[in-house]
């Protein structure tokens, strides 16, 4: 099912891959089959919504289902910073679209991509080009390379038009707090953390400006990029962190798996402000938050919060055909329950007068507005919260208002119009008839207190050519307390008192000397809060606390052969896991906290230990996990970093071992000293300058050493991680890559170099020792093109305006600032690239699909790259290198002359594989220095290789899923 497939793996129960396989686009033998046009029609799917009138009977319903039986057009996103995207978009503009107007087919002109109206900026765009037109003309074959390669890099998000609606919903601010509930794959997410960093960039020039000129020195001039943000940064406040955002995004998915294609997808927006989380969004854990001064921690509360929901995804039924044979009605009806629990643990979380957007690709009813009104009726009403009018954003979208009135239909395709139908139907028809089994009096529309539905937003495929969504926006008015689920909405009499009401009375008659003992009270509070001894009853009437569910969540979503279950099984009831007792127990029915086994797996904020739990009376300790449910761990210990949340399948580390439960172990993020060795030898290398954080860099191993990598990340996402270590929070990734080890060597360089993805962070910081600047378009193209050129003897006479600077820069990673110029050969764009100097030659240190992405972007260049290191193995493998003999040194030195020319004894292999040997110590010197020279750049080469060649994919992804993402 493929809205259900992915979003009802949010919620971590059910949704199959296409095609009845656990999990991939085909059955679970992974043979391909032949394609099958799938038939546009089914009975039930059609006959109900005809049935709900959502659209009026006549020529629009025609063209309502002529429209949903079409095509999906292709429709993209331009990503990033609003400045980087501004300026990839202006490729698009300028070259391609012109190219595609002067095609004509049949005699007439060909459509071009147009720009979405409604999106600001112009920066998502869709095209209705048929795909045997795109086929046939080369501008079009262009135009799909731009496209492929921007995305590859980062530049451009394939994703469907309607999905970009309720990120713009939001209405994010910096410095706000973020969460997206249900995340995966991460297009929307990818939205978020753009907004989350809204003018960050023209905020962090301003002050370098201001710095500049109070130290009396020229800062290089802003590029198109920066002006384009400037506007923004004028008007947002968030300057406390010499204007880097302050802001967090917490992207959450239930699924692990699906977890870690959310990490691919939003890991190429470089983000600090990021953390990815692994946990049901029904019962997300509230995060504690130090509050200092040796006050006690306090509870993050989110300013915004994205729920868009598991559905059935009848919305996608023109992008996912299948839909139109498997929709049966009790798709959504299973859903109904999970959507309005997720929805009310979202409105517990926010804070007042913040936003929850909740969406569901779904044009059910059962799945829009009924769980809206269960929602806010659970929550208290309008009083608490408010539906948030929204019909003068987005000014050009079309939409329709939400529905007042709606039917549900049940699992045997009967059309029930109201609750007081269905009561009075199952009375006729006995206990045993299991059709009215969905069926609750929640997904009927309310009786008791009118909500403004006209407020929700409705858009269908016949508007604008797109899919189907639905969009809501909720704003909490004040706290709220929300109501049991299977609490009557109404109940003015014969209601128990809770039990802290009993309690404050009884504190209350204590302080006043009535009663010191506070007994007598006692005496009637079985009678007004009875004790259950069967949990099972709170469990199926869904009073059950958040950790009974979650354990009985454990308990059941993994059936004995591991699959998960199935679509059909969302709100059943089911018992409650028991309470296990060690052995010895004195009464199963109320065991003591020392009788009491642990909960496993833990509930959110528990405090875990892989070894053992004491407590503190002197029990004997208890081990984490329970027998049963041990973790296979490695036997050997870790002792480097690994790229958080991605893993190759050659490693093996904690990070990736798995429980029963199929929950991988990750890796803790530890923080390192400011005044760490290996970090005070950074900041003396790059002179970086004091006022950069210094507080913030950490690594991902369980020794809290810098091995391989050392990474990034904003204060609040430091805070977070460092407050709620070993409490049972699932986070899985989090901080940007900015140092990496390189295997360099020499007495001054330092082996940490800048990992392009830091690089935009940090390189405004780093002193002007290590810096190289460059603004002539014919150097940065050589570049690009050509890997380790030469820069030894005179090969830095060919790189332009750098030659002189990186002749004389010394070894080690640099930055290359490309300025911007209104020259004519010059950028309107300010970039900046990572770059590696070494004995003799220099090369970027990027990827080749970043390279190729780049030419094709700025030069339309397509040509071959270059690989120097590539041609100089090629020469030392012929005989004597083809060097005149006349101008080779002649090697016929002593043992000791090798030794004392390479500095104690190491020894470098000759051309023919010996010790080399000469008569000239000097003319020896400097054989090694240039045999050394070319090891390492080969060796850079192929670790350049290697890194191209290997795709990172999510330990346990297939292939199918991998595609599937990088499409999404």
């Amino acid at each position: 099912m493929p809205r259900g497939g992915k979003k009802n793996n949010s919620r971590g129960r059910g949704g199959r891959g296409r095609g009845g396989g656990r999990g991939g686009w085909g059955p679970s033998s992974g043979a391909r089959q032949p394609y099958v046009e799938v038939t546009k029609q089914n009975e039930r799917f059609e006959r109900f919504y005809n049935e709900l009138s959502i659209v009026p009977e006549g020529e629009e319903r025609e063209e309502f289902w002529s429209a949903i039986k079409r095509e999906l057009p292709n429709s993209f996103r331009f990503a990033g910073s609003k400045g980087h995207a501004l300026a990839v978009q202006k490729r698009l503009v300028e070259h391609y679209v012109p190219e595609i107007t002067s095609v004509k087919y049949n005699d007439e002109p060909v459509e071009p991509p147009k720009p979405i109206p409604w999106y600001p900026e112009q920066l998502a765009w869709a095209m209705t080009t048929p795909k045997n037109v795109v086929r046939k003309f080369p501008p079009f074959a262009s135009f799909q390379k731009f496209l492929v390669s921007e995305t590859s890099v980062g530049n451009i998000s394939r994703q469907e038009v309607v999905s970009m609606i309720p990120p713009l919903l939001m209405d994010i601010k910096p410095g706000m707090a973020v969460l997206d509930l249900c995340a995966a794959p991460g297009s929307k997410s990818a939205q978020l953390i753009e907004m989350v960093h809204g003018g960050e960039e023209a905020r962090v020039r301003k002050v370098l400006h201001d710095i500049a000129q109070k130290e009396k020195r020229q800062l290089s001039p802003d590029g198109m990029e920066v002006k384009a943000e400037m506007e923004q940064a004028n008007s947002e406040e968030d300057w406390s962190d010499d204007g880097r955002s302050t802001g967090l995004l917490i992207a959450n998915d239930v699924d692990y798996r699906r977890a870690q294609m959310l990490v691919h997808q939003v890991k190429r927006l470089n983000s600090p402000n990021l953390i990815v989380m692994n946990h049901d969004a029904t019962l997300f854990p509230s995060i504690e938050l130090p509050k200092g001064d040796g006050q006690k921690s306090s509870i993050l509360k989110f300013d915004r919060i994205l729920a868009d929901v598991p559905c059935s995804g009848d919305g996608t039924c023109r992008k996912n055909p299948n839909i139109w044979k498997d929709w049966i009605p009790g798709n959504g009806l299973g859903l109904h329950c999970v959507q309005v629990r997720i929805l009310v643990r979202a409105l517990q979380m926010l804070k007042v007068g913040g936003r929850v957007v909740y969406s569901t690709c779904s044009m059910n009813p059962v799945e829009n507005e009924a769980v809206i009104a269960s929602a806010v009726d659970r929550c208290g009403g309008l009083a608490k919260v408010n539906m948030v009018d929204c019909s003068d954003k987005l000014p050009g979208l079309k939409r329709n208002h939400g529905l007042s009135q709606w039917k549900v239909m049940d699992k045997a395709g009967r059309i029930w119009s109201s609750w007081a139908e269905v009561d009075a139907a199952k009375e006729k028809a006995g206990p045993d008839d299991e059709s009215f089994a969905r069926l609750v009096e929640a997904m009927f529309p309310p009786t008791d207190e009118k909500l403004p539905f006209e407020r929700c937003m409705r858009v269908y495929p016949h508007q604008q050519d797109t899919g189907g969504f639905f969009i809501t926006v909720l704003e909490k008015r004040s706290e709220i307390r929300a109501r049991p689920e299977s609490e009557p909405k109404k109940v003015k009499s014969n209601l128990a008192p809770s039990i802290i009401s009993v309690v404050n009375e009884i504190e209350a008659s204590t302080a006043n000397g009535d009663d010191p003992d506070g007994l007598h009270h006692l005496e009637s509070l079985d009678k007004l809060v009875p004790i259950h001894t069967n949990p099972d009853d709170d469990m199926d009437n869904g009073n059950a606390p958040p950790v009974a569910r979650q354990n009985q969540s454990n308990s059941q979503s993994v059936g004995s052969a591991g699959i998960k279950r199935g679509l059909d099984e969302y709100g059943e009831a089911s018992s409650a896991k028991k309470i296990r007792l060690r052995e010895g127990a004195e009464d199963p029915n109320l065991p003591g906290e020392q009788d009491r086994q642990v909960h496993w797996p833990p509930p959110p904020g528990a405090e875990l230990s892989l070894t053992e739990h004491r407590h503190d009376d002197g029990a004997p300790p208890l081990t984490y996990p329970p027998p049963g449910n041990e973790l296979d761990e490695p036997t050997t210990p870790v002792d480097e970093d690994t790229d958080a949340g991605v893993s190759l399948p050659s490693q093996t580390d904690n990070r990736t071992s798995k429980r029963k439960n199929n929950q991988p172990h990750e890796e803790p993020f530890k923080y390192l000293d400011p005044s760490h060795p290996e970090l005070l030898s950074i900041y003396a290398f790059y002179s970086l300058s004091p006022r950069f954080p210094r507080d913030r860099f950490m690594v991902r191993n369980a020794t809290g050493e810098p091995v391989k990598a050392v990474y990034y990340t904003s204060a609040l996402a430091c805070r977070i991680l460092e407050q709620n270590e070993g409490k049972g929070m699932k986070f899985v990734h989090c901080g940007v890559k900015m140092f990496m080890k390189q295997d360099a060597q020499g007495r001054d360089i330092c082996r940490w170099r800048i990992q392009s993805e830091g690089l935009p962070i940090v390189e405004a910081w780093v002193g002007e020792g290590r810096v190289v600047r460059l603004w002539r378009r014919e150097t940065l193209r050589r570049l690009l093109i050509e890997m380790f050129p030469k820069v030894a003897a005179d090969g830095w006479q060919e790189l332009g305006e750098i030659g002189e600077r990186v002749r004389d820069i010394g070894m080690g990673c640099c930055v290359l600032r490309v300025e911007a110029s209104d020259a004519e050969d010059g950028f309107e764009e300010r970039m900046v690239l990572p770059l590696w100097r070494s004995v003799s030659s220099l090369n970027l240190m990027l990827p080749k699909e970043e390279r190729r992405a780049m030419l094709l972007r700025l030069y339309n260049d397509s040509s071959p790259l270059i690989d120097h290191s590539q041609e100089q193995r090629a020469a030392r493998t012929e005989p004597n290198h083809a060097q005149p003999s006349s101008t080779r040194p002649n090697y016929s030195a002593t043992q000791a002359d090798v030794d004392a020319a390479t500095n104690g004894g190491n020894k470098v292999k000759g051309v023919n594989g010996g010790i080399g040997k000469t008569e000239d110590p000097v003319a020896l010197t400097a054989y090694v220095e240039a045999e050394a020279s070319d090891a390492e750049d080969a060796a850079l080469a192929a670790a350049q290789v290697t890194r191209d060649e290997v795709r990172e994919v999510a330990p346990g992804v297939a292939d199918e899923d991998d595609r599937f993402n990088r499409t999404v």
